[in-house]
This record gives C-alpha cells, sequence and structure tokens, in this order.
C-alpha cells in the first residue's frame, strides 16, 4: 500500500519550531533588557544601543502594567552623600586656598589691597582687571567671605615667598594623634653637669609636644634627704618656666625606693599666665630698686 509524503507535516512541524525559538528569544532579549536597566551594564549598553524598546510582561499585575515606563535607557549619575561632602570640602579648600584668581572675578565690586597693602577702596572688576594689565599684577583672595570681598594685588615673587611661608607654617604644626610619651630614669646621686644635660633634653621633648615621665631611683648615700629626690623633679621644672608643668606631680613608687613624676608642654593659657607673671615680678624688681635708690639719695642729701 502506497502512503504520501507527509511534506505538509513536516513543514507544520518547522514552522511550530520556529515560532518556539522566535518566543524564547523575543523572552532573553526582555530579561536582557530589565537586566541592563537594573545594573547598567555598559558593554550590554553599547550592543543594544541607547534605545531600547520595553514591553509589558503579561504576568505583571495590572497596577504594574499600566504604569509608565520610560523607552529607553536613561545615563543618570549614581547619588552618594559621600561625594557631595567630597565636592563640597574641595570648593571650601580652593575658596580659602592663597592662589591667583586671575581675571576669573565673580564678584562685581571688591575691596582691594596694593602690592604694599595700602587699601585702595571698593573697585569695579573692570577696573581691577585693567590695573592688573598695566602693571603687570596678580589677584589674590584675602576674605572672600567679607562684604565687598577682599582681595590683594601681588606680584609673582610675593606669591612665591606667601606660599613657602604657609608651607613652612603647615610643617611646624603639631601632627594631629596621641601624645606620645619620653621615659628617663636616672639615680639621685646624679652630678650637676648631667643634671643639667638631663633638663636639655628633656626640654627638646617638650618643645616636640612630647610628655616625659621621670623616674628618679634613690641613692646609695643614706645621709642624703628624704625629700631629695622630689627636689629634683621641682628643680627639673624650674629650668623650664612657661614651657612645662605637671601632668603628674612627684609621687613615691617602688615603696619609696623612687620617686616618679610627669612633665607635659604648658597650654596657650599657661605660657601666658606664666608671662605676666614673670613681667610682673620684674616690675616689682624694679619698682624696689628705685625706691631703694631714691631712699640711699635722700640720705646722702
Amino acid at each position: 500500500m502506497f502512503t504520501a509524503p507527509a511534506h505538509g507535516n513536516e513543514r507544520s512541524d518547522f514552522s511550530e519550531l520556529f515560532s518556539l525559538l522566535f518566543r524564547m528569544a523575543a523572552l532573553f532579549l526582555k530579561r536582557l533588557t530589565l537586566h541592563t536597566i537594573k545594573t547598567e551594564n555598559t558593554c550590554i549598553r553599547r550592543c543594544l544601543g541607547k534605545y531600547v524598546v520595553q514591553k509589558t510582561a503579561l504576568a505583571e499585575p495590572s497596577h504594574i502594567a499600566s504604569a509608565p515606563r520610560p523607552s529607553c535607557l536613561i545615563h543618570a549619575k549614581a547619588f552618594s552623600t559621600e561625594d557631595t561632602q567630597d565636592k563640597r570640602e574641595k570648593k571650601k579648600k580652593n575658596e580659602t586656598a592663597f592662589r591667583n584668581v586671575g581675571r576669573k572675578i565673580n564678584e562685581r565690586i571688591i575691596q582691594v589691597l596694593d602690592e604694599k597693602g595700602n587699601d585702595l577702596g571698593p573697585m569695579h572688576r573692570a577696573n581691577v582687571i585693567r590695573l592688573m594689565a598695566e602693571q603687570d599684577l596678580r589677584l589674590v583672595p584675602r576674605d572672600p567671605g567679607a562684604e565687598p570681598p577682599r582681595y590683594q594685588l601681588m606680584t609673582g615673587t610675593q606669591i612665591y615667598q606667601e606660599r613657602l611661608r604657609r608651607r613652612g607654617m603647615e610643617r611646624a604644626k603639631p601632627k594631629p594623634g596621641p601624645t606620645l610619651t619620653k621615659e628617663l630614669t636616672f639615680s639621685s646621686n646624679i652630678g650637676q653637669h648631667d643634671l643639667d644635660t638631663k633638663s636639655k633634653q628633656i626640654q627638646q621633648w617638650i618643645e616636640k609636644k612630647y610628655k616625659v615621665q621621670i623616674t628618679i631611683k634613690k641613692g646609695k648615700n643614706t645621709e642624703e634627704p628624704e625629700n631629695k629626690m622630689e627636689e629634683i623633679c621641682n628643680q627639673l621644672l624650674q629650668t623650664m618656666p612657661g614651657i612645662a608643668t605637671f601632668s603628674s606631680r612627684p609621687q613615691p613608687i617602688r615603696g619609696g625606693k623612687a620617686v616618679m613624676c610627669v612633665l607635659r608642654p604648658s597650654s596657650q593659657k599657661e605660657e601666658n599666665a606664666c608671662r605676666s607673671a614673670q613681667g610682673t615680678q620684674r616690675g616689682d624688681a624694679l619698682n624696689r630698686d628705685n625706691g631703694n635708690h631714691g631712699a640711699s639719695n635722700a640720705l646722702h642729701q
């Protein structure tokens, strides 16, 4: 029995297979598009192009499907509070930095100082630019927050020297961080020359903003006074008036066989108080000398 070739059935199966492959490709492209939107994948973005048509998923709820969707990938920069803070700090640093603003004067009227520091009064920025060109000067901000903002005309050499001065001041500032402590131990039998050497070393550490822990051990000489170790601590402190003070006063340790104290740098307030006290003492001594001199003159007369 003869059977006719099933060309019609083969064609139908091929159509179904092609339709299935097309649906799978469309689903894959849709998922790839959504993934690109969520992850901002630049490589896939270049492959898909700038504009991507998005179809609403059939499985989505009606309130989501009806919502409008963007018809293209939007190139947006991610927002970060850290980035904003960094930009503000950078802008503030640029505003307070010692630099030549050139012709970029944002304000219409500014207060101008000449290269010698003399006040030229408020000036229009056009006049300032003309003055800069005529005298070959630069313009640097002095007090941008004032009203009107204050600027100064300076030469290139003056700007260079001012930058060197400010750089030196920055290096001279103590670096933030925990205060380090130096330790020094010696016997109460120390000689005066060695004690002077120790005092100089302590003063160098104090000037570098170190704390100094001093431990004085009791000497083998049994005839020395009991308070000799405390007297040495006080003697060391007296060699640095207005520079150092006690962070921890002398106190016995090791069962009275040693005395320990800690010196620290004096604060600005303590330094000012020490200077005032020294000035008062000098004035009193001078007044006493003048009084004694006047009394002796009266006796001679």
